[in-house]
C-alpha cells in the first residue's frame, strides 16, 4: 500500500471586486487570493477495492458524494480509468484544522490535495496547469488551492495570474463556529442591490478585469509593503453581508479599533474576518484583546501568516 500526506492551506481574499455578469451567467470577478498557514492535512492511500472512501475528524463535514474531496477522486477515476484499474481505489482521510463554512476554501483545498495525491499515487505525471484545469471543473477556488501563493484571479476565480509571493505577513482570523453565510445568497443579494451598476459588455468586462493588474493593491504587493496592502484591502460583498450579519460587523469593528492592526476585512462571502500585522507578537496581543472584548465562546480566533505555496507533500509511505 502506498500513501501520501498532503498539507492543504486555506486562502483569504485580499481583494474582491464584482465586475458584472459573465456570458455563462456567473458573476465576473477580479480578486487577489492569498494562501495562509492555517491548513488541513489530507492523507490519500491506495486500497485494494475499486471504491472511494472519505473519512474526516470534523462531524460537520460529509463523507459522501457531496464532499468536494470525494468528487475530486471521482473525477480522477473518470479521467484516468486505466490508472484506476491498475492501482485500485483510494481512501482519503481529512484532518480538519480550517474552520468549516468559513469562506477560507476549506473544501476546495481538500479537493486540490486529492487531485495532487492521486496524481502521485497513480504516477500520472500531470503538470500543475493540468491539475489546475481539472480543479476548475470542481469549483472556482480549486485551481488557486493547487497553485497557492499570491495570485490575481478573474472570471469566476479560475483564471489565475501569479504575483510575487507574500511571505510572513501575520494574520489573525476570527470566525463564529455556529455562523454560516451562504455564498449564493451573498452574490444573489449583491446582484439585487447593485446589479444596476454591472458591466455586461464582454469587451468592457475584460478591460475592467485587466485593470486590477495595474491597480494600487497589486503595486503594494509588488513593493512587498504590508502597510500599503492593508490600506488597499477591498471586498464588495461586505456591502451586503455586514448589514445582514451584525456579529460579523462587530468583529470587524473590534479588529479595526485595536492598536497594531494594519487593516481588517471580511474574507470572501464571510463570515471569517481577518486582520493583518507586521509581527507575530502584535498578532498574538490583538488576539488576546479581541478575546477580552468579545466574551463569546462561539468565536474562534487563529494566528497564522501568509505563505508562498499551495498543496505540499509532507510525507510519502
Amino acid at each position: 500500500m502506498r500513501s501520501y500526506s498532503l498539507i492543504a492551506p486555506a486562502k483569504i481574499n485580499l481583494y474582491l471586486e464584482i465586475i458584472g455578469d459573465g456570458p455563462d451567467g456567473y458573476h465576473e470577478l477580479a480578486m487577489i487570493l492569498q494562501s495562509i498557514g492555517l491548513a488541513d492535512q489530507v492523507d490519500v492511500r491506495s486500497i485494494t477495492t475499486d471504491s472511494i472512501r472519505v473519512h474526516c475528524n470534523h462531524p460537520q463535514v460529509p463523507t459522501d458524494k457531496s464532499n468536494l474531496a470525494y468528487r475530486a477522486a471521482e473525477l480522477m477515476v473518470k479521467q484516468f480509468p486505466e490508472a484506476f484499474a491498475k492501482y485500485g481505489g483510494v481512501e482519503i482521510t481529512v484532518n480538519k484544522q480550517i474552520p468549516v463554512a468559513a469562506g477560507l476554501a476549506g473544501g476546495s483545498t481538500n479537493a486540490a490535495a486529492v487531485l495532487v495525491g492521486i496524481d502521485l499515487l497513480w504516477k500520472l505525471g500531470l503538470t500543475q496547469s493540468e491539475l489546475e484545469e481539472l480543479g476548475g471543473t470542481l469549483g472556482s477556488d480549486v485551481p488557486f488551492c493547487v497553485a497557492g501563493g499570491t495570485a490575481i484571479a478573474t472570471g469566476r476565480g479560475e483564471q489565475l495570474s501569479p504575483l510575487p509571493s507574500l511571505d510572513n505577513i501575520y494574520i489573525v482570523l476570527g470566525k463564529y463556529r455556529s455562523l454560516e453565510v451562504s455564498t449564493p445568497w451573498a452574490y444573489k443579494t449583491y446582484r439585487q442591490q447593485f446589479g444596476h451598476s454591472y458591466i455586461r459588455d464582454s469587451d468592457n468586462l475584460a478591460a475592467r478585469a485587466n485593470a486590477v493588474h495595474s491597480g494600487a493593491i497589486v503595486k503594494a504587493i509588488l513593493d512587498k509593503d504590508p502597510r500599503e496592502i492593508a490600506q488597499k484591502l477591498h471586498n464588495d460583498l461586505e456591502r451586503v453581508v455586514l448589514p445582514a450579519y451584525p456579529q460579523v460587523l462587530q468583529l470587524r469593528e473590534v479588529f479595526a479599533n485595536q492598536e497594531g492592526v494594519l487593516g481588517t476585512m471580511m474574507s470572501g462571502s464571510g463570515p471569517t474576518v481577518f486582520a493583518l500585522f507586521e509581527s507575530q507578537q502584535q498578532a498574538e496581543l490583538v488576539l488576546r484583546q479581541v478575546r477580552e472584548a468579545i466574551l463569546d465562546e462561539d468565536l474562534e480566533l487563529f494566528v497564522t501568516r501568509t505563505i508562498t505555496h499551495g498543496i505540499k507533500v509532507s510525507l510519502s509511505v
